[in-house]
């Protein structure tokens, strides 16, 4: 049984400004997007059409509005709706913690949308070119998760080598599942779908892999998951999270079989 190393959130102090490890690990998540979108830009159909290291750097700032504002919005809306309806200033307070990734996807959505109208061109085409570097950012978000102590997992036997005590959660062990997200919904996920995608593929199969792949591996991750105080478990046993997985899915699924009623690209 391991005890959580109790890392002070805060990595760096100057004068009264702090510096906190979940603020630089969307930092790194940004640059790691910026790094590999540039990389993906030698893939097919992109190297062919010409797209420029100067459409990732406005993908990312669009890209960012989005996770920002979508992921605050979403956790106001999926997680805590009455609360912030009775204070509703509280909404902008994100120094209090707080953000869906559902919801920074939907944000990234709408912010990509926005993007490719202007740019002319196929917004699907421009979520199959985002989409496998999506994950390698989702697990710097999750390692953040484990630094600060948070979003702990249900308990689990004392004999699990690595069941881990929270002493924010109590004296009894329990999964790291920040740290089962990270290799799931992180890792693996960018492994396959970073492979998958270097090859041509029809339009819209990536975008359909990412949704159906990250559906599965957060509704598995779930199971481990405690979940929300406030919350708990709702109908038929699930959590929030698994919920607003299943949609993920099933949109996938359906995107997948449009897809592949298209012609190959070239």
């Amino acid at each position: 049984m391991l005890i959580h190393p109790g890392f002070d959130p805060v990595a760096l102090r100057v004068g009264p400004l702090a510096v906190h490890w979940y603020g630089l690990m969307y930092l790194a998540g940004f640059a790691a997007f910026m790094l590999l979108a540039r990389r993906r830009l030698r893939h097919e159909p992109y190297r062919t059409l010409g797209w420029r290291p100067r459409d990732v750097e406005d993908m990312l700032f669009w890209g960012v509005l989005g996770v920002i504002l979508g992921g605050r919005l979403g956790y106001v809306l999926f997680y805590q709706p009455l609360t912030y309806l009775a204070e509703p200033w509280r909404i902008v307070a994100v120094w209090e913690g707080g953000m869906s990734f559902h919801g920074g996807l939907l944000g990234v959505l709408l912010a990509m949308a926005w993007w490719a109208r202007r740019q002319r061109r196929p917004w699907l085409q421009v979520m199959d070119f985002v989409a496998p570097c999506v994950p390698a950012g989702l697990a710097l978000g999750r390692l953040g998760n484990f630094i600060n102590g948070e979003l702990w997992g249900r308990p689990a036997p004392p004999e699990l080598p690595w069941a881990m005590v929270f002493p924010a959660a109590g004296p009894e062990p329990r999964h790291p599942s920040q740290l089962y997200q990270l290799a799931l919904e992180g890792l693996l996920l960018f492994v396959l779908l970073w492979g998958f995608a270097r090859h041509p593929r029809r339009t819209g199969e990536v975008s359909a892999a990412f949704l159906v792949g990250y559906g599965v591996m957060r509704f598995a991750a779930e199971y481990f998951r405690q979940p929300d105080a406030h919350l708990g478990l709702l109908s038929l046993g699930l959590s929030m999270g698994q919920w607003l997985s299943l949609p993920m899915v099933l949109a996938g699924a359906a995107l997948w079989a449009w897809a592949r009623r298209r012609p190959a690209t070239a």
